[in-house]
């Protein structure tokens, strides 16, 4: 075979190789210019192709320098291999070919691994001052977050192109036979050969003590002592030793290249060896001896001064430098008038778990197969003037629901196209059935609230995992309308056009559909939508953001926005804790986010960037929320045009930012440790916190997750949003503290803990759950239902602050027994356990739990109702005697011993209740009269 066929074939392998890429990137710019995001394309690959070509052409070129030196020296030298007369005419062409390609892929290699590397590179050229120094060498924290990553990665790669160069010149001169072992172990290289190895040796030993200068910083990340970073035995060990070794490195080179003078190879290799024993002994020996005979006799006080720093970066590396430390003495004073005068935090009490609820929306209000709830979210809205709490789960089309017979591609991918609508219920109302109260539902959309959705549909969302076009000459299924279905067309500017026969041949090669091309639905006004779920569009954009694993629906001005938070992360903040490391950390390990960023060796997380995504046209935005991240800041001076401010997002998509609570578990995990401040108690580790656990299902214990609530802070003045969580000691169960994260408006983002008094027993939710379980009335209640067919399990134990006191809350569910997983489960909210005190009720609804317990709630009267009408006071009602309280506090008891007992099913104790009030109802009548 001629070489030109050679050619051609390794030509046609080659286009077929890269013609796939070279497609996808077409489709991919294509993409970018339909969101209006082009610039930002276009800017990456730029970088990334300058990149690629410089570590193309830097070891192309190094590579192909030291062949060529080996080739010249060994130019007039034979090839010693076996002899075989019917070879030996192309070993030559052969080495040289196989070198070649061996140069070209390692090349390659370095040219992918440099377009990986194309977000250090932007970092590095566009530092942005934290504003904080490190304690051991005064360096800008920006040197170790922007700078100091990609010195790392030079000098590994620098260390591995010499390591290649020795390889290939080593193989070159084995095949030439200038390399004679014969000769002895002084004397096995000489010559121009020598010389190559021994100048390639004294480089790559510049590197290595390169290498030992970089390795000091390294000193900040060390795990060995007491905290994470450098502690004692670092500063006086390990950092003299690297900079002994540095300084023994290059005298090690210099050697190299003196030897070039001598004969022989006996001054290097003596000197290589008397290196190893060198670093053994100092990078080994001594700083272990520091460790054993110095540090551990006396670690706390050698330790204490990197024990601060530990402490004080660490914190400031998770944003926890700034929380604001209160104290909260519990005095237990609530009584009906100041539950009253709190009806904005008693009204948003959180009933409904997110698991029963997203169980029962499936079963009321899927309506079809194919619809799916693929989550419940939390917010707030300000309904009929009043600010609410309310969950809501968005109704998306899942075409894999679809009969077997009726998965076609042109139902998956032309007809069901999009989900619709939404079910929206506020947190603490229950119908008499124990179901949610629906403030929107069905199809389409019904609201009893001042809310309306004006365009309902989900062509983005959380399940649209499949692409869909639009635009064709077949109507989408829109809704199930009775026995027929509601049909529609998409009018929205999303998608990328698909009209062209040259782009639906794109399209068809990209995605290996050839149905694309063959189908003769599609017309010039045709579209295709991809890249349609939440984090994947959002990640196409800002591959530097890490998303978190729960974007949230909002309603703004009659449209569904998806509201996703994204974060910036380093592993590579001085001093600071890595999540890894964090004691219990895998306790809070739920969701692919949590996990990620515990994996990647995360020591500092911020939250900058609010991404929000509409529903039904893909529009993405991304809104800075904390302009004082120094990383955000640095892609933004590569990206101006990807984010827009705060200031530019409409007040009602602003009303809708939450704190997310991916970051605030991280927070409040960093806390348990990192709230003491003092060295001596952190190392003894006095005063270790922990998060609370709780029953919910068969006796299964659980760890208690921060939960969003509507309340009032014990010196605010109105009920806000907000994230809380208590605290425990480790070990123990009573509460020591709780913490929160603000939502609402100028205080957004601000962090607080209120710690209780040591002097006294705070019960913490594992505690109030013990006792719920041994209050015989409650606990023979639960049994009694577990054992008819049902099943009862528990949602979160909720603890409400209420001015100067606390109120647990805990709602029960019963559902029919073995339907934990069964999609037509139904979840009803049977009753609603209050604790307060060292008293524990029981009730159908909150509100009779706590009449139970405070009497009835008598509202705080408006201004209204004070300001009498006319100059003629009302007559004042006469005060009850202590007569007529007494009867009516017997009254009350024989109520509620009759409600008990006709729970129980005691049939006889219930009538003997009910005639005891009646006969006291007679005597209460006759003393008012």
């Amino acid at each position: 075979m001629s070489a030109k066929w050679l050619w051609l074939i390794l030509g046609g392998f080659l286009a077929l190789t890269f013609s796939g890429s070279f497609v996808h990137l077409i489709t991919e710019v294509w993409w970018f210019d339909s969101v209006g995001f082009a610039d930002i394309l276009w800017t990456r690959l730029r970088w990334q192709g300058a990149i690629a070509i410089l570590a193309f052409a830097s070891w192309w070129l190094i590579l192909f320098i030291n062949y060529a030196i080996a080739q010249r020296i060994t130019r007039e030298r034979p090839l010693r291999v076996v002899q075989n007369p019917q070879w030996d005419p192309y070993l030559p062409s052969l080495i040289r070919y196989v070198s070649f390609g061996l140069i070209t892929l390692l090349a390659l290699t370095a040219a992918i691994n440099g377009i990986e590397a194309w977000q250090d590179v932007l970092k590095f050229l566009h530092p942005v001052d934290f504003g904080a120094q490190d304690p051991l060498y005064g360096r800008e924290m920006s040197f170790y977050i922007f700078q100091l990553p990609l010195f790392e990665s030079l000098h590994r790669a620098i260390i591995e192109i010499l390591g290649w160069s020795l390889a290939l010149a080593a193989s070159i001169y084995g095949v030439k036979g200038e390399i004679r072992p014969e000769r002895g172990w002084k004397y096995f290289l000489t010559g121009e050969v020598k010389t190559h190895f021994c100048v390639l040796l004294a480089g790559l030993a510049a590197v290595v003590a390169l290498g030992f200068w970089l390795a000091r910083y390294e000193l900040l990340y060390s795990s060995t002592g007491v905290v994470f970073g450098a502690g004692y035995t670092d500063v006086n060990a390990r950092m003299q030793a690297y900079g002994i070794m540095g300084f023994i490195t290059i005298a090690v080179g210099i050697l190299f290249l003196l030897s070039l003078w001598r004969s022989g190879f006996l001054l290097p290799l003596t000197a290589i060896s008397l290196y190893v024993a060198v670093f053994v002994l100092v990078t080994g020996v001594y700083p272990w001896g520091q460790q054993k005979f110095v540090v551990e006799p006396n670690e706390l006080q050698k330790e204490a001064p990197y024990i601060a720093d530990n402490i004080e970066l660490t914190r400031l590396a998770y944003g926890l430098d700034d929380v604001q430390q209160e104290s909260f003495d519990v005095k237990n004073q609530l009584d009906a008038t100041t539950l009253a005068s709190n009806s904005g935090t008693i009204d948003n009490i959180r009933l409904w778990d997110y698991r029963p609820l997203q169980s029962t929306y499936g079963s009321l209000q899927t309506l079809r197969p194919y619809y799916k709830f693929q989550d419940v979210d939390i917010d707030r809205y300000t309904l009929d003037n009043d600010y609410r709490q309310v969950m809501l789960s968005p109704r998306e089309l899942v075409d894999d629901a679809l009969p077997a017979q009726a998965q076609t591609w042109v139902n998956q991918h032309i007809i069901y196209t999009h989900g619709y609508g939404l079910a929206m219920s506020p947190v603490n109302k229950v119908t008499e059935d124990g179901l949610p109260e629906l403030f929107i539902k069905d199809l389409p959309p019904t609201s009893t609230v001042d809310l309306t959705i004006e365009q309902p549909r989900i062509y983005y969302g959380e399940a649209t995992d499949r692409y869909i076009l639009t635009g064709t000459d077949q109507a989408e299924f829109d809704y199930p309308l009775g026995n027929d279905n509601a049909q529609y067309n998409y009018t929205g500017p999303g998608g990328v056009p698909i009209g062209s026969m040259l782009r639906r041949l794109a399209y068809a090669y990209n995605l290996g559909d050839w149905q694309l091309l063959l189908s003769n639905s599609l017309g010039e006004n045709s579209r295709i939508h991809y890249h349609r779920l939440i984090q994947q569009r959002i990640q196409q954009l800002a591959p530097f953001l890490s998303l978190d694993s729960d974007p949230y629906l909002a309603i703004i001005d009659g449209r569904l926005q998806w509201i996703v938070d994204a974060y910036t992360l380093s592993d590579r903040y001085p001093y600071s804790e890595p999540l890894w490391r964090s004691e219990g950390i895998e306790d809070v390990l739920q969701g692919r986010a949590m996990q990620r960023i515990v994996s990647s060796g995360t020591n500092y997380i911020r939250n900058p960037v609010k991404a929000v995504v509409d529903a039904y046209d893909g529009t993405i935005k991304l809104y800075i929320v904390d302009t004082e991240d120094p990383i955000l800041a640095s892609f933004q001076q590569s990206f101006p045009t990807l984010f827009d401010n705060l200031e530019s997002a409409p007040p009602t998509l602003q009303q809708h930012f939450r704190y997310p609570q991916t970051l605030f578990k991280i927070q409040a995990q960093v806390y348990r440790a990192y709230h003491m401040e003092r060295p001596d108690v952190f190392y003894n580790q006095e005063d270790l916190w922990d998060f609370p656990t709780q029953i919910t299902r068969e006796e299964s214990s659980e760890t208690l997750e921060p939960y969003y609530v509507i309340m009032k802070l014990p010196e605010g003045e109105a009920e806000e949003f907000m994230l809380i969580v208590p605290f425990t000691p480790v070990q123990k169960n009573n509460m020591v503290a709780w913490m929160t994260a603000r939502c609402d408006g100028n205080n957004y983002g601000k962090l607080l803990t209120y710690e209780f008094s040591r002097q006294a027993l705070i019960y913490g939710p594992r505690q109030i759950d013990s006792r719920i379980d041994q209050d015989t009335e409650i606990s023979q209640q639960l049994t009694l239902w577990n054992q008819e067919g049902s099943e009862v399990f528990r949602g979160d134990l909720l603890v409400i602050p209420i001015e100067e006191s606390l109120l647990y809350v805990e709602p029960v569910y019963l559902q029919a027994r073995g339907q934990n997983n069964n999609s037509n489960a139904i979840p009803e909210l049977k009753r609603v356990i209050v604790a307060y005190k060292d008293t524990i009720v029981m009730e159908q609804t909150l509100e009779d739990s706590l009449t139970r317990l405070f009497g009835q709630l008598r509202p705080t009267p408006s201004v209204a109702e004070t300001t009498p009408e006319t100059s003629t006071p009302p007559p004042t009602p006469a005060s009850p005697t202590a007569d007529q309280q007494a009867l009516i506090q017997s009254a009350l008891e024989a109520y509620t011993q009759g409600q008990q007992a006709l729970q129980r099913g005691d049939w006889p104790a219930y009538g003997a209740a009910q005639t005891r009030l009646g006969k006291l109802l007679e005597q209460l009548t006759k003393a008012e009269e």
